[in-house]
């Protein structure tokens, strides 16, 4: 009794009590689903302008992915195996790397086998560079056509209708590769303005490694999945996002005619990107040249243009938390099946799906396409080629309704199944099972 009296011993009795009944009931509930998310959700948030970019890394410069692999010899291995590696590839070292059939390369092509010196991707489409020297400098030009891998046929390719239609003449000779592809596709080059490294290799995503080869540390380089949400999505957003030339924050197309850019000119991992590159503007409720009216993307590498849209950018989900930067695959490492979505999005979740089984919220059967979480939130809507099916992911990870299809053309998670079916018929469908509709604001 002399101890329950005693009010020093009582209270942090009690004190214990209470914050074990609390953790009890937080592991037993719904809500031990939003703890996952704690480290992102409540780190400091930076804002768009803060530079991470370690100390120790600035005034490095690239030193190659070999000098990589030296000590990370396993990671090496997988990203040498991806398609980032593949973006562009010397000709010269492996002719096996060229996809087209030449000897069916239309008669006005401007270019033939002997003229490229690189090629640019080839699971999709397949482009070729060819040597064009501007003011003395190394530089490249786009031949006029690029091979269609889906449907094994040459299609007409103009530069100029991909990159600034005031900016540049219509003739793809007179449009150099550095100052539209090699940002992206040579490493060092967006920094540097010098090819270190054919494709996409470690230090376009880690930065330049002089200092941290020369003293191993953390703190000698940038490491995405250490830093603030914001920062580390801005490490694939840099390629995976089409943007307009920043300068034209402070001036006209006509006065950049000739020397605009396609990207972040200066940009290194853990910079603010906002500093070096503007994001492609869409038109809500207007379809334009790049994305439907309802913010969804035309193209592919609008994953970035279209991620920033979605609540997931929104509570500091990253594209590392669903893709191995560094994998075998062909491409990211894309979750196969439904046990990736529903590690974080259980049954009766709080985040969702509400419902206690799967059927109930997908009205389908639990094994079928129509219970699939990417078939309905990551829908196919873009397009690799103007000729092609629709083969991109759509990255808002919201459902889109065939209202939105009526409206805008855009592809639907319903009718890309039910081929057969109306547009109608999927809303009508819709309206059965108790869902709401869109309408247009």
């Amino acid at each position: 009794m002399v101890f329950y009296k005693n009010k020093k011993f009582l209270i942090p009795l009690v004190s214990i009590l209470f914050i074990l009944l609390v953790c009890g009931a937080i592991y037993f509930s719904p809500i031990k689903q939003l703890l996952i998310f704690l480290p992102q959700v409540t780190k400091e948030r930076v804002g768009t302008f803060t530079n991470l970019q370690p100390e120790a890394q600035k005034g490095a410069h690239y030193v190659g992915s070999a000098n990589c692999a030296e000590c990370h010899q396993d990671i090496y291995d997988k990203q040498s195996a991806s398609m980032h590696t593949k973006m562009i590839q010397d000709v010269k070292k492996d002719p096996s790397v060229i996809v087209g059939d030449f000897t069916t390369l239309p008669v006005d092509a401007d270019f033939e086998l002997k003229n490229v010196v690189y090629t640019i991707g080839g699971k999709f489409k397949q482009r070729y560079m060819l040597r064009k020297d501007r003011d003395g400098k190394e530089d490249y030009i786009i031949g006029n056509y690029q091979w269609n891998t889906e449907n094994s046929n040459w299609q007409s390719y103009k530069v100029f209708n991909d990159w600034y239609h005031d900016a540049w003449p219509e003739d793809n000779k007179q449009i150099p590769t550095s100052h539209t592809c090699d940002g992206c596709h040579f490493t060092g080059y967006m920094s540097t303005q010098k090819r270190v490294e054919p494709a996409i290799h470690c230090e376009n995503c880690h930065g330049p490694g002089s200092n941290h080869l020369e003293d191993p540390v953390k703190e000698n380089i940038y490491m995405a999945t250490r830093q603030d949400p914001i920062r580390s999505m801005e490490v694939c957003l840099q390629c995976h996002m089409r943007n307009v030339d920043k300068r034209l924050d402070s001036t006209t197309m006509a006065d950049l005619y000739g020397i605009i850019k396609d990207y972040a000119e200066g940009f290194e991992p853990g910079m603010s990107l906002v500093k070096y590159k503007k994001a492609m503007p869409y038109q809500p409720g207007i379809n334009d040249a790049k994305f439907y009216g309802n913010g969804i993307g035309y193209k592919n590498r609008m994953q970035g243009n279209e991620y920033v849209q979605s609540a997931m950018y929104k509570h500091g989900i990253t594209c590392m938390n669903c893709h191995d930067p560094h994998t075998v695959d062909n491409t990211a490492q894309t979750p196969r099946g439904d046990k990736f979505c529903m590690s974080c999005h259980k049954m009766g979740s709080p985040i969702g799906p509400h419902q206690s089984t799967l059927t109930a919220h997908t009205k389908h059967e639990p094994e079928s396409t129509g219970s699939s979480c990417i078939e309905c939130h990551m829908p196919k809507t873009g397009k690799h080629t103007g000729k092609s099916p629709t083969t991109v992911r759509t990255h808002v990870f919201r459902f889109i309704y065939p209202k939105e299809s009526l409206e805008y053309g855009v592809a639907n998670a319903c009718n890309n199944c039910h081929t057969d079916k109306t547009l109608e018929w999927s809303d009508k469908k819709l309206i059965e099972w108790g869902m709401t509709t869109w309408e247009r604001h």
